[in-house]
């Protein structure tokens, strides 16, 4: 009798989403409301809107050619189990009690099969990105990263980097993964080291896998115009091509479109174009062999570099290009971007987006982090400790050595973290004793982070985990700053000057980083010293 009341419910919801999903696939390219129910919360799309989630009324954004500078995803969820997807990017808004889906070009489907946050997440994760299985290289995870953007800038050279991975080693820092920054080539699509700064970049690269680094470079899509590579590319038709010309076939263009971002104006290249991902490619693998590099960190490919009514091989969405960008990475599993569309459930490693050097921003990490894992972003790194957006450190003759210390205890326990700005040059002998001291929490439980990240490549399960995604109905849709690191630590970071903190702690027992057990459900406020990282694990009902 049991089975039978269960099989009719399935298939009373089964019923459900398919007569929701005909609906919307009538509805296609015409706009769709969807009534927020009481009590409802919606999350997703963009990653570097969540500090704004849950979405309030007023809010609206436009996934068309709009990553957010970030990772992103045709993807809403709710608190109520349901969620909103569409294959093409659409705009969205939240207005009078109702969700507004307009602009798409695919169908809507809208699933409220699940009854929680969690189960939208796993019901969409299922469907739409299911996991490969497969991990990135797992020192990303590991062991702590170095990039040499903020101490190096557009100065990348050979003595000054392997200085800085000299002196992560005489600081008492483990070794890692170590990235070399932008400007290491004479331009944009030349794939050899400039000779001016690179005396020997094999030997370079060498020294620092004998030190116990593996290394990365910086590489872009972009060429520079008016060059060797760019009129090879542009004779072999592998570049993007401009709407602004009379003919709009691929076959008859013939002038490259010139892209604007913060390096300048350049030509990109047209990934829809098979040719031009085997060129691509070959120039990645000729880096590796030649100069014995690991992988990459593959910037830029924001959906907005790339032109709405630019012309390419294939008519594809702006969005479509980004995507295209991270499949080049797929070859590689040391890898890292900034800027994706709907590559959930591969083993790409995200960072979060430049952040300034600012307590704001430091306040921005956790629901960032938390809301990249509910896309299917699971591998992903927090920003650099310090901040990484270098035109905030511009005319700071000293850096907020609490903030530099905060920021490396706020990433110690998510599945990354990554240094760039030296902490031995900018901090006291006290501070840099406690940001080593975060990096020595973060090894006790690198065990519990490698395994949690086994079983994200396994299940698709976010490593981090927003409050309301492991506690539903519990009144923490609205917590943005503590997160679980999977379902057994609670980590409650401060991330502001005050060294008092408010703590929620959903039911159960919990024992804190002095062994001190509190049941919960409770809201207590703590003393968090500038040498504490606040840690509470869940040791039962």
């Amino acid at each position: 009798m049991r089975q039978t009341i269960l099989s009719i419910q399935f298939y009373r919801s089964i019923s459900k989403l398919v007569i929701i999903m005909l609906m919307a696939s009538k509805a296609s390219a015409q706009n769709i409301t969807v009534d927020i129910k009481k009590g409802e919360q919606w999350y997703g799309g963009v990653v570097n809107e969540a500090h704004t989630m849950p979405f309030k009324d007023g809010y609206s954004f436009d996934l068309f050619a709009n990553t957010g500078t970030n990772q992103a995803s045709p993807l809403l969820l709710s608190t109520k189990g349901r969620y909103v997807w569409s294959d093409e990017p659409f705009k969205f808004t939240v207005s009078g009690g109702k969700l507004l889906i307009s602009g798409n070009s695919q169908p809507v489907e809208i699933d409220s099969t699940g009854h929680n946050l969690k189960e939208a997440f796993i019901n969409a994760n299922k469907k739409h990105f299911p996991t490969k299985g497969k991990l990135p290289d797992t020192l990303l995870f590991s062991r702590p990263q170095y990039n040499t953007w903020i101490e190096l800038v557009y100065n990348q050279n050979q003595a000054d980097i392997l200085k800085y991975a000299h002196d992560i080693v005489a600081n008492g820092f483990p070794t890692g993964v170590l990235m070399i920054d932008d400007n290491w080539a004479d331009y944009y699509g030349r794939f050899d080291f400039r000779k001016d700064r690179f005396s020997n970049a094999t030997a370079m690269v060498d020294s620092l896998h004998k030190m116990g680094f593996k290394v990365m470079l910086w590489i872009s899509p972009f060429v520079s115009p008016d060059t060797e590579v760019f009129r090879e590319l542009l004779g072999k038709k592998l570049l993007l091509y401009s709407g602004d010309q009379k003919t709009k076939t691929w076959n008859e263009a013939t002038n490259p479109a010139i892209i604007s971002w913060w390096n300048g104006y350049s030509a990109v290249l047209d990934f829809t174009n098979p040719q031009a991902k085997e060129w691509f490619k070959g120039r990645l693998d000729h880096m590796v062999n030649t100069y014995h590099l690991d992988g990459f960190k593959l910037d830029a490919g924001d959906a907005d570099f790339y032109p709405a009514d630019a012309i390419s091989f294939k008519k594809v969405t702006p969005n479509e290009h980004s995507r295209l960008w991270g499949e080049i990475g797929l070859n590689y599993p040391l890898n890292e971007y900034r800027a994706m569309w709907k590559m959930a459930g591969e083993p790409l490693v995200q960072r979060l987006r430049d952040k300034q050097h600012t307590w704001v921003d430091l306040q921005k990490l956790i629901p960032h982090i938390t809301v990249a894992g509910l896309l299917g972003y699971n591998f992903t790194c927090p920003d650099m400790i310090g901040g990484g957006e270098y035109g905030s450190f511009i005319g700071k003759d000293k850096l907020d050595e609490e903030l530099v210390v905060r920021s490396a205890q706020c990433s110690a326990l998510m599945p990354m973290m990554q240094f760039s700005v030296a902490p031995w040059r900018v901090l006291s002998k006290e501070n840099l004793a406690l940001v080593k001291q975060a990096v020595e929490i973060r090894k006790k439980h690198t065990p519990y982070i490698m395994q949690l990240a086994k079983q994200s490549a396994a299940t698709g399960q976010p490593i981090v985990r927003s409050m309301e995604y492991q506690f539903p109905d519990q009144g923490y849709a609205e917590v943005k700053s503590q997160f679980m690191l999977g379902d057994k630590l609670l980590i409650a970071p401060a991330v502001s000057k005050e060294q008092k903190k408010t703590i929620y702690l959903p039911k159960g027992k919990w024992r804190d980083d002095k062994g001190k057990t509190i049941k919960g459900p409770a809201k207590i406020e703590q003393d968090v010293p500038l040498n504490r990282l606040p840690v509470f694990e869940w040791v039962g009902k």
